[in-house]
């Protein structure tokens, strides 16, 4: 690693994620437990259970979080605002929402900064924080550079590659571009294809400031494993 590997460079960089469609409560609930177990940055869990993951993880240094327009964008603002307001009063205090992905594509740049930023001005107003989701598996070089532009410019907090749930994750080639083109302050996340403590290194190297992972007890089970061999 360009830094030294530590427990907390690692763990602290996991939205540990809880978004599987057929994921049940009681499998939503093990999964806040492990998240406070291995003190993860937050959980990024489905909306109906935010309320659920914040009983649970209070008084953790364990955030929460939810999707927003999931898995596709496609949702009127107005829903995406009242949906990250119903977050917020659930408890969330991190909100991953989903670009219109067909806006984008068709290049109606007025409308997706105006869907982004209606989002933004809602979670700031109470505190939370947004992380825009591009689904970098369906565009091009040039529209993930023009949403890392208008991210800045609207004031969201992070660029995030992918759902997780469409034809491809995170690639090292989309990372390196987004943080080239990002604003200095807009952070980085990477999601979908995340499974293992090399992959995991190798994304932070690239400046990911968190990624996503539904493996994380077998990701940070290494981490330690390695840690300790080396002590």
């Amino acid at each position: 690693m360009a830094a030294e590997l530590t427990y907390e460079r690692i763990a602290k960089r996991i939205d540990h994620s809880l978004l599987g469609p057929t994921l049940t409560e009681s499998e939503l609930e093990e999964g806040c437990r492990i998240a406070a177990e291995y003190d993860v940055a937050s959980v990024c869990i489905k909306p109906f259970a935010v309320s659920l993951a914040t009983r649970l993880l209070s008084g953790t240094n364990v955030e929460v979080g939810t999707t927003i327009g999931f898995p596709h964008g496609g949702h009127a603002t107005s829903v995406k605002v009242f949906e990250s307001q119903q977050a917020i009063d659930d408890g969330a205090t991190e909100l991953d929402m989903v670009v219109n992905i067909g806006q984008v594509l068709g290049g109606n740049w007025s409308e997706v900064a105006s869907d982004i930023g209606a989002v933004v001005k809602a979670a700031h107003g109470r505190g939370a924080i947004v992380k825009v989701i591009f689904e970098n598996c369906y565009l091009n070089d040039e529209q993930k550079i023009q949403l890392c532009r208008i991210c800045g410019e609207v004031g969201a907090d992070y660029v995030k590659t992918s759902t997780g749930y469409g034809t491809g994750g995170a690639t090292h080639e989309d990372l390196i571009l987004m943080r080239k083109s990002s604003p200095p302050q807009v952070k980085l996340k990477a999601a979908g294809g995340v499974r293992t403590l090399d992959q995991a290194i190798a994304v932070v190297d690239l400046g990911c400031d968190r990624f996503g992972a539904s493996k994380t007890a077998e990701i940070l089970d290494e981490l330690k494993g390695r840690l300790k061999s080396k002590s």
